[in-house]
């Protein structure tokens, strides 16, 4: 019987893998296309090249589904960066330990000051990030953080180093909804050349993250790869294979998947695989038609034009207004991003285009009030 992830990874190899979905077929993607059910071998016929060309009938797939189990609805967010502090060196990202910027980690004043603007843009979930470094971004400062920041808002996700067991418990306990946590890439041989130093170098500890999350009862787990680093295509197979085994595992969470492609920042690498738009919505549907309980959630990396179009075809969850560097809704507005936004456009901008396709932005849909409440 497995009991974490990496004894089923272990089981793949990447190269396999890789060649399995690029020899899918156009019976393959009908038959899979016709399923009332499908698995994670459908996945990978649905975001294999043959499966390009039914690209409209996926879309209006994906939308129907998405429609009957989710609504007309796209949750809002906000990203608040309290640190860039990270001793990480990570090839890809602005906040690497190699690259020689000023680093801040926000204070309670600044804290509270990065709320009330959050807060006035009409937000009420938010989404803490720090970089990965201990000696300061540590647990102390984030449960510190969370009972300050809890007060002013429903619903306290985050996206920091890998934890702990006992660690996930606290935050959980202290009030986190979700914990996001991104694998990066999946293919194993070249992670360490991406990842050369810091504790985030360990494939292994950081694959078996999610196990710890589930064992902690957090409500909700977000996973992800960073595309544009390995072939689009294998690393999200991974990655839906991942939230497969973590939904029969710890049946009792939720999940959600996000799409980063890779994007400008201080001293990183130019993407090895470059992604389409065409590509993007092609996964985006894949996911959607292989599981129709799955949040997706799209970022203000992605463009104004592609982030109108998509809202109807399976997405869920939006971020706007987003700054990427700590205290840049209100202290900093001029400190180093962890990468470039795309989307630039003002939240209440956002809110109004959702309403203008027919849909309804929500930024409330969950309240502590409701925690432990049997009806």
């Amino acid at each position: 019987m497995q009991t974490t992830f990496q004894q089923l990874f272990d089981t793949y190899n990447w190269d396999e893998v890789q060649n399995r979905i690029y020899r899918s077929t156009a019976a393959d993607v009908e038959r899979a296309l016709a399923k009332r059910k499908r698995n994670i071998d459908d996945f990978a016929t649905l975001i294999s090249p043959a499966a390009a060309p039914y690209l409209e009938q996926m879309a209006q797939m994906s939308h129907a589904l998405t429609k009957k189990r989710f609504g007309k609805t796209i949750q809002m967010y906000a990203p608040m960066y309290l640190s860039n502090e990270c001793n990480n060196i990570c090839t890809y990202c602005g906040f690497s330990l190699d690259n020689k910027i000023p680093r801040k980690t926000l204070n309670p004043v600044e804290i509270e000051q990065e709320i009330t603007v959050i807060k006035k843009e009409g937000f009420d979930h938010i989404l803490l990030v720090t970089g990965e470094a201990n000696h300061t971004v540590n647990m102390h400062y984030f449960i510190k953080s969370i009972q300050q920041i809890k007060a002013h808002f429903s619903n306290i996700s985050i996206e920091v180093q890998p934890l702990s067991e006992e660690e996930y418990n606290q935050l959980h306990d202290a009030g986190v909804y979700s914990v996001l946590v991104y694998q990066e890439t999946y293919h194993r041989d070249v992670y360490k050349a991406y990842h050369p130093k810091g504790k985030k170098s360990n494939f292994d500890f950081r694959l078996n993250t999610p196990d710890r999350i589930g064992k902690a009862g957090i409500h909700k787990m977000g996973l992800g790869v960073l595309l544009g680093l390995e072939d689009w295509r294998t690393d999200s197979f991974f990655n839906a294979l991942h939230i497969d085994y973590l939904q029969r595992t710890y049946w009792q969470s939720k999940y959600s998947v996000s799409f980063p492609r890779l994007r400008p920042a201080e001293g990183i690498i130019e993407p090895n695989f470059i992604m389409e738009d065409r590509d993007l919505l092609q996964l985006i549907c894949a996911y959607r038609i292989w599981n129709e309980d799955l949040e997706i959630s799209l970022s203000t990396r992605e463009n104004e034009t592609f982030r109108d179009n998509v809202i109807p075809l399976g997405v869920t969850t939006m971020s706007a207004g987003s700054k990427t560097n700590p205290g840049g809704y209100s202290t900093e507005p001029e400190s180093l991003e962890q990468f470039e936004v795309s989307d630039e456009r003002p939240a209440v901008e956002i809110a109004k285009i959702i309403s203008e396709r027919g849909y309804e932005p929500v930024w409330k849909d969950w309240d502590r009030a409701y925690c432990g409440v049997t009806i």
